[in-house]
C-alpha cells in the first residue's frame, strides 16, 4: 500500500512516544506510516542530511532533489536552493530551514515562498568558528606575520612578546556565534568588547550598543572580529570610514557575511600601512576570483569559507527541534525577513 501523507498540521495528534535514533539523536514515532514531505537540496551533504533525518523522522518521506528534482514539498532543507526549486512550491509548503546561518542569498530570492524561514543558529559551529578566529588572532598576536617574511628574507630575528591585556578585542555582532566566540577569546586572556545594535550582556566581555558607540570602540581595539550577519543596514559597513577608525596597525577578522566589508576599502587601508593585516574566509562574491587583487597581499589570509563547517549531528538537533516546533504552529525562532536574521 502507498505512503499516505497528512498535513503538518497533524503531527502534534499523531505523536506517541520518543526514542533514540541510530544517530544518537532525538526523534518521535507517530501513529501513521508518515506525516510529512520533506524535501532537501545541498549539492554537497545532501544524502548525510537525507539519511539522518530519516533517522529522526522514520516514517516521513525524506527526498533529495538529486532523487525527485524540484517539486513541491511541505518542508524544504536547504542551502544555496536554485530558483526554480523555489518557484516549484505550492501552498502545501510549511516552511523552509536553511542550512546555515546565512540566509542572505535566500531572503534576496524574488521566488522566496511566503512561509516561515528558519535558519541555524550556531547548531555546533561555535567551536569551529572559534578555533578560526584563535588561529588568526595568534598569528599576528605571536608575529607569525613577520616571521613568515624573515623566512622568505632569510632573517633570523627574535621578537618580543606582548602582554595579552595590551591586545584588545572587538567582536562585531553578538548572536549565538559571537557571542561563543567573545567569550572563548575572553576566556583566552585577551580584553574583548563585544558590539551590537541593541544593548546586550555577556560575563567576562564588555558589551557596547548604538551607532554612536562603535567608533570610539574601533579606535581602542587592536583586533576586530566581524560576526555581523548579511542585511540591508550590514551591506558595506565596514568601510574606509569606519577601517579608519581602528588603530594603526590594527587586524581585521572576516568570518561573518562578505558583504559587510568592502574589500576595496580594505586594501586601501592596508595600501596606506593603516592595517598590519588581516583574515579573509567570506567574500561578497563566491567563490573569490582567482585574479582577484586581494590575492596579492602576503599580510592577508584567504581561506574559502571553511570557518564555520556544519556539524550533522548538532545541526540535525536543531532541525528536529524546529520541525515539532513548525508541528505546533510556533514560529518564534524563524528569521525576521525585516532584519534579515
Amino acid at each position: 500500500m502507498p505512503k499516505q501523507h497528512f498535513p503538518l498540521a497533524l503531527a502534534p495528534l499523531l505523536a506517541l512516544t520518543c526514542l533514540q535514533g541510530g544517530h544518537g539523536l532525538l526523534y518521535c514515532h507517530y501513529f501513521m506510516e508518515a506525516f510529512v514531505h520533506i524535501l532537501i537540496h545541498d549539492l554537497q551533504k545532501a544524502a548525510c542530511w537525507q539519511s539522518a533525518l530519516q533517522d529522526a523522522f522514520p516514517d516521513a518521506q525524506v527526498d533529495t532533489t538529486d532523487e525527485v528534482g524540484s517539486v513541491p514539498a511541505e518542508i524544504l532543507i536547504v542551502w544555496q536552493p536554485p530558483t526554480a526549486l523555489l518557484a516549484a512550491q505550492d501552498q502545501r509548503l510549511q516552511a523552509i530551514l536553511n542550512l546555515g546561518a546565512g540566509v542572505d542569498a535566500l531572503l534576496n530570492s524574488a521566488a522566496l515562498p511566503d512561509v516561515p524561514v528558519f535558519k541555524l543558529r550556531g547548531a555546533g559551529m561555535e567551536p569551529f568558528m572559534t578555533e578560526y578566529v584563535r588561529y588568526g588572532l595568534l598569528h599576528f598576536y605571536r608575529n607569525m606575520d613577520h616571521y613568515h617574511r624573515d623566512q622568505r628574507k632569510g632573517v633570523w630575528q627574535p621578537r618580543g612578546l606582548e602582554d595579552r591585556q595590551d591586545w584588545p578585542v572587538c567582536v562585531l555582532g553578538l548572536g549565538t556565534i559571537g557571542r561563543y566566540v567573545a567569550q572563548a577569546i575572553a576566556a583566552d586572556g585577551f580584553p574583548v568588547h563585544g558590539w551590537s545594535r541593541h544593548e546586550k550582556h555577556l560575563d567576562h566581555v564588555t558589551t557596547h550598543a548604538g551607532e554612536q558607540a562603535l567608533a570610539p570602540l574601533l579606535s581602542k581595539s587592536r583586533v576586530v572580529i566581524n560576526l555581523l550577519p548579511d542585511t540591508p543596514l550590514t551591506r558595506g559597513y565596514l568601510n574606509h570610514q569606519l577601517l579608519g577608525c581602528l588603530p594603526k596597525g590594527a587586524v581585521v577578522i572576516n568570518i561573518g557575511r562578505g558583504t559587510t566589508l568592502v574589500l576595496e576599502d580594505l586594501m586601501a587601508r592596508l595600501d596606506e600601512g593603516h592595517l598590519r593585516g588581516a583574515v579573509l574566509d567570506v567574500f561578497p562574491e563566491e567563490p573569490l576570483n582567482a585574479d582577484h587583487p586581494i590575492r596579492g597581499y602576503d599580510n592577508v589570509l584567504i581561506t574559502p569559507h571553511i570557518s564555520g563547517p556544519t556539524p550533522i549531528k548538532g545541526a540535525i538537533d536543531q532541525l528536529v527541534s524546529y520541525l515539532q516546533a513548525i508541528a505546533r504552529k510556533d514560529f518564534s525562532e524563524a528569521v525576521s525577513r525585516e532584519a534579515g536574521y
